[in-house]
């Protein structure tokens, strides 16, 4: 029997003109998860930057995507080599390298999370990823290479310059754009109107689409056409807090109305 990584859905999507949904896990509990792959989405975007959760935490949560046949992202805290490529190994598709500010550090993150030829990634292959030994080691490195994905974080209106440069380098796989930081970036925070905001998405997916890099953000479902004109093919659609959130603030108005 050959043994081999896991597939990437979200890569497949792309690679076939599609697009793909994501959605972002802030609770540390799988059961999130899993409610994100009973409702059909093809990723979910676990973060490691600002959510309190620990390696154990991440691990279950990526096993029970997996259940799914769901992607998993990690959006990693910015560190060592170490803490890069630790989510990958965990057997998570994905990585989001937050506040990229220069060329030069897209290239180091390059170096340290894709294999040879493209980088120079550490080599283990006893954990999750490479299915603890049992995949050859150039196989292993081959299909992490291809079913594998590194996405930066364009959420600063610093790097911009870099923009097109970034874009060429082999190894970047999907540009990200965050309003949120870039919002407070360019002195207003919490505007997404701002029209440098709207530029600025628009030049990303512009960019994206001249050099053929896959390209995302967060969207309403209302904007999905929109953005997917622009050149997003992976969007990520809402959290599991806001969800809950607004269940639960409609339970209480519906309770509260009653009891008066």
């Amino acid at each position: 029997m050959v043994i081999e990584m896991r597939k990437s859905r979200v890569l497949r999507k792309l690679r076939n003109g599609e697009i793909a949904l994501s959605t972002k896990i802030n609770l540390t509990d799988p059961v999130s998860v899993e409610l994100a792959g009973l409702a059909g989405f093809d990723c979910v975007w676990l973060d490691m930057e600002h959510i309190p959760c620990d390696w154990n935490d991440i691990c279950n949560m990526i096993r029970t995507a997996k259940i799914y046949d769901m992607d998993t992202i990690v959006r990693v805290a910015k560190g060592s080599y170490s803490d890069i490529i630790r989510p990958f190994e965990a057997d998570a598709t994905g990585i989001i390298y937050p506040h990229l500010m220069s060329f030069e550090e897209a290239k180091r993150v390059v170096y340290f999370t894709k294999f040879y030829p493209v980088g120079r990634r550490p080599i283990d292959g006893g954990n999750a990823d490479a299915k603890y030994c049992q995949i050859e080691i150039k196989d292993y490195i081959k299909q992490a290479n291809q079913e594998r994905f590194v996405m930066v974080q364009v959420e600063d209106p610093e790097i911009l310059p870099d923009l097109e440069n970034i874009a060429q380098l082999k190894g970047i796989d999907i540009i990200f754009f965050g309003p949120g930081d870039f919002s407070q970036g360019i002195g207003d925070p919490g505007n997404f109107e701002n029209p440098q905001i709207t530029r600025t998405r628009a030049k990303i997916g512009e960019v994206c689409k001249k050099y053929n890099k896959f390209c995302s953000t967060t969207a309403n479902p209302s904007l999905i056409k929109e953005y997917k004109k622009m050149g997003y093919n992976l969007l990520n659609v809402g959290a599991d807090v806001i969800g809950l959130g607004i269940y639960w603030n409609d339970l209480m108005k519906q309770a509260k109305k009653v009891l008066k």
